[in-house]
């Protein structure tokens, strides 16, 4: 019954920053940018290379989410934490999970959500070709995987900082440096690449976008969410207890 309740007010929170997003222009104007950035890239490829596929269009969604998910997350607690508004949630009877959990997850649905046009990308090729489902539907899922870590990665910077440029520039180095480490591989010593590559975002995304879901990338990508989740809770306790 505890447990029913507290999953009732995480969503709670959830509604409420649903209706936060939609109801502000952020989430139109980041979907709208993100799918005219994406749109470029995809129906310049297809029509230029004639192939009934969208290995293109996946193989920039790490790159594009870097820059438009930190867009997304940047006011979460920044906003709220520079406006005051946040004391007054936590003196209500929730916990620092159920309001970070509430949040991601109403930020996670908005990223979301920006991909679901896309899939008139898929109707596209159908008209045009016999496109492969395998790796399209590898490349959905691996998407959403990237919009959940983006989305804690996201979250955490917001909740360090009153300010929400901050936020978003120090997610957009955190994501960066999952997203960017392979392009830093070449003045790396040899021995330490493998190691290294282990963190990159783009190598476990490839890998599940070519319809191979390997367990290794799951857990990858679980163990990068449930980190930074952990990390913004942390830091909601730690901002409750100097208050």
């Amino acid at each position: 019954m505890k447990d029913s309740k507290k999953n009732n007010l995480t969503w709670v929170i959830a509604r409420r920053e649903l209706k936060s997003y939609f109801t502000s222009p952020i989430a139109y104007i980041v979907t709208a940018l993100f799918l005219v950035t994406v749109g470029i890239f995809f129906y310049s490829t297809f029509f230029h290379n004639k192939r009934a596929e969208l290995r293109i269009f996946f193989s920039i969604l790490p790159y594009a989410f870097m820059m438009f998910i930190p867009a997304l997350t940047m006011k979460l607690f920044a906003d709220e934490t520079k406006t005051g508004s946040i004391e007054t949630l936590m003196t209500l009877p929730v916990t620092e999970t159920q309001v970070v959990l509430g949040k991601f997850f109403a930020s996670f649905i908005t990223s979301v959500a920006m991909i679901f046009p896309t899939v008139f990308y898929v109707i596209t090729l159908t008209f045009f070709g016999k496109p492969d489902f395998g790796p399209i539907a590898g490349g959905y899922i691996g998407a959403v995987l990237l919009c959940a870590v983006y989305t804690s990665i996201g979250i955490f910077a917001s909740s360090i900082t009153r300010n929400q440029i901050i936020s978003f520039f120090t997610a957009l180095a955190i994501s960066g440096f999952f997203t960017l480490i392979d392009l830093f591989m070449i003045f790396i010593p040899g021995k330490i690449v493998r190691t290294l590559s282990f963190f990159s975002v783009v190598k476990h995304f490839n890998s599940v976008a070519r319809g191979i879901i390997d367990s290794r990338d799951i857990i990858y990508f679980l163990s990068l969410i449930i980190i930074f989740i952990l990390l913004t809770i942390k830091s909601q306790e730690s901002r409750r207890k100097v208050a």
